[in-house]
């Protein structure tokens, strides 16, 4: 069965750190880029950041770039997110996905709930 499971998600607060993480199954994962989404209480879907298939280039949204940093374990088949300097704007379901950029139908988790409060 092709999917993608995250975890990590949680509550932290401001200033924090989290770590997400994205179990691939299914599919030969290496061969694909693979990339972070999120979707903030009553918005769109948002493009985080992106990984090449060798972990050669990531790719960050000016929201996130230098407070995260995504990662991924091709034998693992995981793909990771790891979140510092949380702020409370980064409260949202984060999903993992494949390939570059946000692409309408592509292959999406369940997402995983990150709240950053005090």
């Amino acid at each position: 069965q092709v999917q993608l499971v995250e975890s990590g998600g949680g509550m932290v607060q401001p200033g924090g750190s989290l770590r997400l993480s994205c179990a691939a199954s299914g599919f030969t994962f290496g061969l694909h880029y693979m990339t972070w989404l999120r979707q903030a209480p009553g918005k769109g879907l948002e493009w985080v950041s992106a990984i090449a298939r060798d972990s050669g280039i990531a790719y960050y949204a000016n929201s996130v770039k230098g407070r995260f940093t995504i990662s991924r374990d091709n034998a693992k088949n995981t793909l990771f997110l790891q979140m510092n300097s949380l702020k409370s704007e980064d409260t949202a379901l984060y999903y993992c996905a494949r390939g570059l950029k946000l692409i309408p139908g592509q292959l999406r988790g369940q997402g995983t709930q990150v709240t950053v409060s005090s």
